[in-house]
């Protein structure tokens, strides 16, 4: 059986965080309840970063370690995204281009809420195992932002601002498909997927979030247990205890996969308290540090779990690891695959964790700057110069760290009758 997966992984968080905790604080929040949320920090995009420089920066060190031969073996971009720039040009063309890959490429882009990154993964390992195109590459970019709310006054559904707020983050993963799977090698053929329609979260507006926050919850826990049920139906003697080592869930924040981990272990295995807090930190935690490190970045996230998973479990034999992607509407799958320790010093090796390390640290003031500063471009601006000063001292910083990480990023330059343009600091 041919074999396929993901052979590297690019992930960028932004150059800038929030501490959650001052943010509620901040906001005057319920710091009970907050607690419950399991968020530590949250990346945010500055006034001249969007989908398409987040995503960029996401896939530039995957793309600098190949030769030029193995970059034109990237035949297909597949683009995953709810924050998309425009109705008809996807974030794909301008992706393409700053990351210099070969014309002769297929791209496109997918939106289905959070779970378009698993999508574009799905349909990516699919394409290199029908061997269409034998020693072919696919690059999937899942990048995307929170955006603002719908004006607490009008008559529209609102997000609850409580939760949204400190998990929304800003970022990107990029994964390098194909049929050298060093990082997360996929079990062809385990796949459950459970679909329906529900109102649970939706943008009815470019730039505006909506939604039920309690109907979203029942709609996960839902789509957890179906899909797990519908890949059980398809792959035999499988137990959700016994057959993952780990897990990787779609985190909008880690209280809300707890809760779904719970549910599964009572559901299927009737696990007392005690045995699933042991069993959620040793199998699913792992899966949560970088996510508690950025914040949900909806199609992305599930990746970013996975991505965690490997990082920082433990390898010494290779280990498999079930995951659940989520998207709102509602699609979900359950999957898996299985890594090594090969993979996870790759990972180790990958500029993941430095460039995290490396993010300035917002004051509620500068957060407050920025929140300002992004209003100045929503979706359909068509002549912008973004104010680079806008959050005073970022300019120093991303030079700084660019700097320490020996490659730079690209941020927005301009928009000039609606035209992106792009530059690196």
């Amino acid at each position: 059986m041919n074999t396929a997966g993901i052979e590297a992984v690019g992930v960028y968080g932004g150059s800038v965080y929030l501490d959650v905790s001052e943010l509620a604080q901040y906001r005057g929040m319920d710091l009970q309840r907050f607690e419950n949320l399991l968020i530590r920090q949250k990346s945010a995009a500055l006034p001249y970063e969007d989908a398409v420089s987040l995503g960029v920066n996401a896939a530039k060190p995957v793309i600098d370690a190949l030769s030029q031969a193995e970059r034109d073996q990237i035949e297909l971009l597949i683009t995953c995204t709810e924050s998309g720039l425009d109705f008809g040009k996807s974030l794909s063309t301008y992706i393409h281009h700053y990351l210099g890959l070969s014309r002769n490429c297929r791209l496109f882009e997918i939106k289905q809420a959070c779970y378009s990154g698993t999508a574009g993964y799905q349909m990516a390992l699919n394409f290199i195992l029908s061997q269409t195109s034998p020693g072919a590459k696919a690059l999937v970019v899942a990048t995307d932002l929170s955006r603002v709310l719908v004006d607490e006054t009008s008559d529209e559904l609102t997000m609850d601002w409580e939760y949204f707020e400190p998990s929304g983050g800003a970022g990107a993963v990029a994964l390098l498909v194909s049929d050298q799977p060093r990082i997360f090698q996929s079990d062809i053929g385990a796949n459950g997927t459970y679909c329906f329609e529900v109102m649970d979260t939706c943008r009815p507006m470019p730039d505006s979030e909506a939604g039920d926050s309690d109907l979203s919850l029942l709609s996960y826990l839902d789509c957890c247990e179906q899909s797990f049920a519908a890949y059980r139906a398809r792959v035999e003697g499988v137990s959700y205890q016994d057959s993952f080592n780990y897990l990787a869930f779609h985190t909008p924040f880690g209280g809300m996969v707890k809760g779904a981990h719970r549910h599964m272990m009572r559901r299927l295995l009737r696990s007392r308290p005690d045995e699933i807090d042991v069993d959620f930190e040793t199998r699913v935690a792992p899966g949560l540090r970088l996510c508690q490190r950025i914040g949900n970045i909806m199609g992305a996230t599930v990746l970013l779990s996975l991505t965690g998973a490997v990082l920082y479990g433990d390898y010494r034999t290779p280990q498999r690891i079930g995951c659940f992607s989520y998207g709102s509407g509602c699609a979900s799958e359950f999957y898996s695959g299985v890594s090594t320790a090969d993979g996870q010093r790759r990972l180790q090796d990958a500029p993941i964790q430095k460039a995290l390390d490396l993010r300035h640290k917002l004051t509620m003031p500068q957060y407050e700057a920025l929140l300002e500063g992004c209003k100045a471009v929503p979706f359909g601006t068509r002549n912008h110069q973004p104010d680079l000063d806008q959050v005073p001292d970022m300019k120093s910083c991303i030079a700084d760290q660019s700097a320490q990480l020996g490659y730079q990023r690209l941020f927005l330059k301009e928009i000039k009758n609606f035209h992106r343009e792009y530059d690196v600091l």
